[in-house]
Parts: C-alpha cells; structure tokens; sequence
C-alpha cells in the first residue's frame, strides 16, 4: 500500500481523500501531529488523540466517501502553516454527508512533510 505524504500544507486534505479512497486508515493517522487538537463541533470541548481520527473517519472509509477539500488561504511561516478551507464530504450517490469551512494550523517535519496541529473543521471554536 501506498504512503502518502503532503510535501505542501495545502495539499494534506488531497492526500487524506486518496487514503479514504484507498481504505488505508493508518495513512490517514500519519496525517496528524501526535499532540494535535480537533474542535468539531466549536460548541464541545477540544478532542485529541488517534482514537479520534479514527471515529471520525473509519465511518468514511466504510461507505467509501470522498472527501472535497478547497484551500482558500494559506500562510507558511517556517515549519508552521495557517490554512482556510472549503469542505465537503459526500457519498457514492453524491448526497452530501457534511460541509464546512475550516480552519487549519499545520505543521513541517523533518522530512518537509505536513501533518495537522490543530484543526478546526467548522471555524474556532467559541469563546464562553
């Protein structure tokens, strides 16, 4: 099986649609950063760890989904990365699953890949 890489911050949401795709759900792990933060939906608190990857992607995986993802805006200082994106995940009949507008921080390994740091796939979350 293929590992997938994203050599650019704008091309990681490309490279998780093929891992989708591909059903290699170990790829898409690969993808975020070990200390990441998720904020989906920005009125629950944070969410981090693998676990969580998987029980937001697997059920895309499963029915074979793809995901559409369109980088709006990206600011690259070093190995940091800040990206605004229009998403939408869709079934094999085209029904749209979910949509959103994103916000992204992303960071650069050593490799000059890129892994999410923090994502938030619906906008910040709120503040209380």
């Amino acid at each position: 099986m293929i590992t997938r890489k994203a050599m650019r911050p704008r091309d990681v949401a490309n490279e998780i649609s093929a891992c989708i795709a591909e059903k290699n759900i170990e790829n898409i792990l690969d993808f975020f950063h070990p200390d990441y933060l998720m904020s989906f939906p920005p009125t629950e608190p944070l969410k981090s760890g693998l676990d969580t990857i998987k029980e937001s992607f697997q059920p895309f995986i499963d029915i074979g989904a793809k995901l559409n993802s369109t980088v709006i805006g990206e600011v690259i200082n070093g190995d940091i990365a800040v990206l605004q994106a229009n998403w939408s995940i869709v079934d094999l009949q085209g029904n749209k699953l979910g949509e959103g507008s994103s916000t992204e921080v992303l960071k650069q390994r050593a490799d000059g890949s890129w892994q999410y740091f923090i994502d938030c796939p619906l906008g910040l979350p709120f503040l209380e």
